[in-house]
């Protein structure tokens, strides 16, 4: 980087200030780069390669696309998210309207950038990307917030640290999820950055449960106080008003206001600490309005009691404590519950493990367990962590993990996952996966990452969240100035600076989106649907076609060889014997299929090669062998026409075809064939009712491809795709228009998994990190794709009410609290109707999260 105060963020070519860099910094191999934005930062650690090492030219390396200028993404040319731009007889692409304008503002500066940078045969090129395995995640408990503001400075700070790819705040969850370097960063100073915001962390300790349900049972303690004292508050400053006359003189009434109101104040000085400390950080939240107002309001009060006036606002002040400790007992309740799908997971797990050391059978502590021990597990026990079964028989309950109900028999080499339950015998197994690498604990990573992430609907929230409470103070201010201009009275301009200040909840803003993903990926965890990130729960709803991969998807995966056809001269036996030789190295479901069906010896192959998607060749007792498609034969210039009228025969019946060549001749044609998944018609009927398009793709031949979706209902077919190219189908696909989601196994379908708009996985019951999919189907079942999209739209519709709500409640309240509607309608707020107000905005906004829970997918 360039020794003056100024440097170029690598991501947008901006210039930014070295001493105050508006989108913080990140470190990378020992430099530290620097950001106009948080967006650039984010995007430059997730991939730092890509945006230090320009490319050379403005064409892309691939035709049809193109470099923007100004970021130096490639832009698909038929699509450009930001339009495109002439000048001087060129036409640019842009991948948003920023990079757009920015260039069409300084076009010669914004080129004249991209060749300097371009022409740098700068050290940087050399650098390469932190593998996303050398980050670590640190997840912190945050003690302190109060509000969505609160969130956003913990997180702005975090930001900030050296070595921080990535940082989010759950204000919902009330935890900090941190990428981090480890080489640059780490837990303590990670902490720091969180005590320097103003904030706690919570040490870890599994005895202590989790924050929010101590969170509960704090504010419950300070409600109770509360309104021990504001019951008898209200009567002794409002009795008047019912009728209550207590025959007391003007002063004492003062005197018992102010000795019945201070406990309530001391109740809530929490609000006072942790506001006074946020002003003092440049950094004001909703304890600072609250602080603000009700101390106002007890201050006046005071200073009236002092000078034996009659204008008194204890009733206000306490009130407002009561009835906002009141919300946020409810609040912290309603968090509770929606951050117990973690807890509840985690409680699946076997607590102790019964371990066989040297001969001797022990008890240890779950944590203890190591690969390679020998586990003794009884009927009725959990199973504690993953292994393979080394000696006896038993049935295991495992619909805590794939939610099948019917148990599965399991014998020696059979594989146990921890958390399933062991039914009937005592087993012996080798553990094989503990601590985080279990699939108990993965699926636990997953959906507290999921919960920590942010969806983009929430972008808005979070950019009004930042200068919200600064705004409400300034509104405040100028309601009082003018009230005291109008009315000259010092008493009425109060009640209009106080009931602005409370009325304004920037704690629904925070909570309408994090409570109901928080809901959502726990419904989903519980259903065997894990959804890896918020931006992934918010895209599936939004899914116009669904393309599904044949083999293991729609399909069990588990081809069985149903008929061979040979040319004249060769047996059936003898054509077996040397195909499954020669497939013997292969791992293609297909080619074991061939190698199930052979039972008798194998001869040994040499010279093995695979052509993926085509087939296989080798040599074989001397003889030169070619297993694979018709096509495969005849690109290696053998006729496959003495075996022809087999192969069209086998396909018509939607059976997937292997022919045999034998130095340079077809000999013989294999059949496999597939089953369709029980429910796959059903899955597909269920996408096609919520009006989304269903293709087949697949690299089977054409007859066979549409034997297998005539079967499970899908019109559209895609056939005799190699692997490789899969990629570009989806890419197509998605130059139609529609957003695509594409469901697949995650291993041979990642290029297309990761292309798609959302990539959905079917797993196997322990396939649940598989990295090129944002969702995975824990149990195989596909009728989950539909039921993934069903959760998705409703979750996104429950986020939408409530950000409808909490918008509506500030756009109203504000206004009527500052008597903006007095001229008109004569209708004004008073602080403790404001309080109360207050207090249930952000209450029902989780109460709305939480109703999620009778959302039902179905069996």
């Amino acid at each position: 980087m360039n020794e003056t105060s100024k440097a170029i963020d690598p991501v947008c070519g901006m210039e930014v200030d070295t001493a105050s860099p508006p989108g913080g910094v990140a470190v990378h191999n020992s430099k530290t780069y620097y950001f106009c934005n948080a967006s650039c930062r984010e995007k430059f650690s997730d991939n730092p390669e890509k945006y230090l090492k320009p490319p050379s030219a403005l064409p892309a390396e691939k035709e049809g696309f193109s470099i923007d200028p100004v970021c130096r993404m490639t832009i698909d040319e038929d699509a450009p998210k930001g339009g495109v731009f002439d000048y001087k007889g060129e036409r640019y692409y842009f991948c948003n309207p920023r990079c757009n304008e920015k260039f069409q503002g300084d076009p010669e500066g914004v080129l004249a950038k991209y060749r300097e940078a371009a022409e740098e045969p700068a050290e940087m090129e050399e650098e390469k990307t932190l593998p996303a395995k050398a980050q670590s995640l640190a997840v912190l408990e945050i003690i302190g917030m109060s509000c969505a503001s609160c969130a956003a400075t913990v997180e702005k700070s975090l930001r900030k640290v050296p070595g921080v790819s990535k940082a989010n705040v759950n204000f919902a969850a009330g935890k900090a999820f941190v990428n981090y370097d480890p080489k640059t960063a780490g837990e303590t100073i990670l902490r720091e950055a969180v005590k320097k915001a103003g904030y706690e962390v919570a040490l870890k300790n599994a005895k202590n449960g989790l924050q929010s349900e101590l969170a509960e049972e704090v504010f419950k303690k300070r409600l109770v106080v509360a309104w021990i004292f504001a019951l008898p508050l209200f009567f002794v400053a409002m009795g008047q008003m019912f009728g209550i006359t207590l025959g007391l003189s003007h002063r004492t009434l003062a005197i018992i206001q102010l000795l019945l109101c201070t406990p309530i104040m001391l109740a809530g000085s929490n609000f006072f600490r942790v506001g006074t400390k946020a002003m003092r950080n440049l950094s004001p939240n909703m304890d600072s309005l609250v602080a603000i107002g009700t101390g106002t309001a007890y201050l006046y009060s005071l200073q009236q009691t002092l000078g034996g006036h009659d204008h008194l606002y204890y009733e206000t002040a306490g009130l407002l404590i009561a009835f906002i400790l009141l919300g946020k007992t409810l609040e912290a309740g309603a968090k509770a519950k929606a951050g117990r799908a973690i807890k509840a997971l985690l409680d699946l797990g076997a607590k102790s493990a019964r371990v066989v050391r040297e001969g001797v059978e022990v008890e240890i502590p779950v944590e203890e367990v190591v690969v390679g021990d020998r586990v003794r597990v009884r009927p009725g026990e959990k199973i504690p962590v993953d292994g393979v079964i080394v000696e006896g028989n038993s049935t295991i309950d495992e619909s805590m993990l794939t939610g099948e109900s019917l148990p599965v028999d399991k014998a020696p080499e059979d594989s146990v996952t921890g958390a399933t339950v062991n039914l009937s015998g005592a087993f012996l197994f080798e553990a094989r996966k503990v601590g985080a690498d279990t699939a108990l604990r993965q699926i636990v990573r997953l959906v507290e990452e999921a919960q920590g992430s942010k969806a983009p609907i929430q972008n808005l929230a979070d950019k009004v969240s930042a200068v919200f409470v600064p705004a409400v103070i300034l509104i405040a201010a100028v309601s009082f100035a003018v009230w005291l201009a109008v009315t000259g009275d010092v008493a009425e301009s109060l009640k209009s600076f106080v009931a602005v200040l409370i009325i304004a909840c920037p704690c629904a803003l925070g909570l309408a989106t994090p409570t109901a993903v928080m809901m959502g990926t726990g419904i989903g965890a519980k259903r065997g649907i894990l959804i890896k990130g918020a931006e992934a729960l918010q895209l599936a709803g939004d899914v116009g076609v669904v393309v599904f991969d044949k083999t293991g998807t729609l399909t069990i995966g588990k081809p069985e060889l149903v008929g061979i056809s040979t040319a004249e001269g060769y047996s059936e036996e003898e054509a077996l014997r040397l195909g499954a030789s020669a497939e013997s190295p292969s791992e293609h479901p297909l080619a074991k299929a061939i190698l199930k069906a052979r039972t008798g010896a194998l001869s040994p192959v040499s010279g093995f090669l695979a052509h993926p998607g085509k087939g296989v060749e080798g040599v074989v007792e001397g003889k030169k062998l070619l297993v694979g498609t018709k096509g495969f034969l005849a690109e290696k210039g053998v006729d496959p026409s003495p075996v022809e009228t087999a192969v069209d025969n086998f396909q018509r019946e939607g059976k997937s075809t292997l022919l045999l060549g034998v130095d340079g001749r077809a000999v013989a044609v294999f059949a496999v064939a597939d089953t369709l998944k029980d429910h796959a018609k059903e899955a597909v009927l269920g996408l096609e009712d919520m009006g989304i398009e269903v293709v087949l793709l697949t690299g089977d031949n054409r007859a066979t491809a549409e034997a297998i979706g005539k079967a499970a209902g899908v019109s559209r077919i895609i056939a005799e795709v190699l692997p490789a190219d899969k990629e570009m189908v989806i890419r197509e696909l998605k130059g139609e228009g529609k957003s695509v989601a594409m469901v697949g196994d995650g291993i041979n379908d990642a290029p297309a998994l990761s292309r798609a708009d959302v990539g959905i996985a079917i797993g196997t019951g322990t396939d649940i990190a598989i990295e090129s999919a944002s969702i995975v189907l824990v149990r195989g079942d596909v009728r989950d794709v539909p039921r993934t999209i069903a959760l998705s739209r409703y979750t996104m519709r429950k986020i939408k009410q409530n950000l409808f709500w909490a918008f509506i409640y500030n756009i109203v309240g504000i206004p009527l609290a500052a008597g903006v509607f007095v001229p008109l309608f004569g209708w004004r707020l008073h602080p403790v109707v404001a309080g109360a107000a207050m207090a249930f905005s952000s209450v029902s906004v989780v109460t709305n999260s939480l109703s999620m829970k009778r959302f039902r997918t179905g069996k």
